[in-house]
């Protein structure tokens, strides 16, 4: 069986696709994750066609099998205030339009913070917010990624991701995303129980819609809902659990895509690491 490790990090998109997918391979890499726009909001680079064409070129003479596009971190498409979320279907909606340039990939997003309406009203208006912006002819899967919990976020249960795409229309169109930082954070226990957790999510929303993993250690102590990433191997995750989760026979086959706090040649290193941890089947 051809069993290849789906590796990459998270890079600046500054310079187009083709440069990404040069500085992935440039550091062992055969993926990467970029932001689509400013993490903070604000325009999106204009489409290169030119760009587009080499990269597609080069992605297929490397392997470059599936890429990882991140949302802002500033939308939030259950806020409380029309033009937050106005924001956020809008930004949403011309980033999938953009996607279509690179057909057949990942579009990930933070499902948003309630603030205080209750997470009933949440899940709601998420939902809302996909229905508008989900077409029929898409080729990107939006991916819902697990949170932490910090303050009034959704998505901090697999629960509640459940909730939020059965109630979309266009529900094959979405998928999830797993960040090993968050979910530890969130309370689910990696550590001694990764088994019963990838079975929960099973029963819950279904091991088909795990489409990707945010490979990131935590700083904190499971269930403290703080969110803080740390390098591989030395947070509260440790070598020993990324070790299974890198090697587990329902993970290892999907992309992982590191957010850990590095910089290119700290990513170089993590790749390394990680695949001196692979196990051959």
């Amino acid at each position: 069986m051809n069993d290849i490790f789906t590796i990459g990090c998270h890079l600046s998109a500054s310079k187009g696709f083709l440069d990404m997918a040069q500085t992935a391979l440039s550091i062992g890499a055969n993926t990467f994750q970029f932001f689509t726009r400013n993490p903070r909001g604000g325009q999106a680079k204009a489409i290169d066609p030119d760009d587009i064409r080499q990269f597609h070129a080069l992605a297929e003479e490397n392997g470059i099998s599936v890429i990882l596009a991140h949302a802002p971190y500033v939308l939030n498409a259950c806020a409380a205030k029309d033009d937050i979320r106005n924001f956020a279907r809008e930004t949403m909606a011309d980033d999938l339009q953009r996607m279509e340039h690179v057909p057949g990939n990942y579009y990930n997003f933070h499902p948003g913070s309630h603030v205080q309406q209750g997470i009933d009203i949440g899940i709601q208006k998420i939902a809302g917010i996909l229905n508008d912006v989900l077409f029929r002819e898409q080729q990107t899967t939006v991916l819902l990624e697990t949170m932490a919990g910090k303050g009034s976020e959704v998505g901090r249960t697999f629960e509640e991701l459940h909730d939020i795409m059965e109630k979309v229309q266009w529900e094959d169109k979405l998928g999830v995303c797993l960040d090993t930082c968050h979910v530890n954070d969130a309370g689910y226990d990696l550590n001694n129980n990764l088994d019963d957790v990838l079975t929960s999510f099973d029963k819950i929303i279904g091991l088909d819609r795990l489409k990707a993993v945010h490979l990131n250690d935590s700083k904190n102590p499971l269930g403290s809902h703080k969110d803080r990433h740390e390098l591989i191997g030395k947070g509260t995750l440790g070598e020993t659990t990324i070790r299974r989760i890198i090697n587990h026979p329902v993970l290892r086959d999907l992309p992982f895509f590191l957010e850990t706090p590095n910089d290119i040649s700290g990513y170089q290193k993590e790749i390394q690491l990680l695949k001196s941890w692979r196990e051959e089947r």
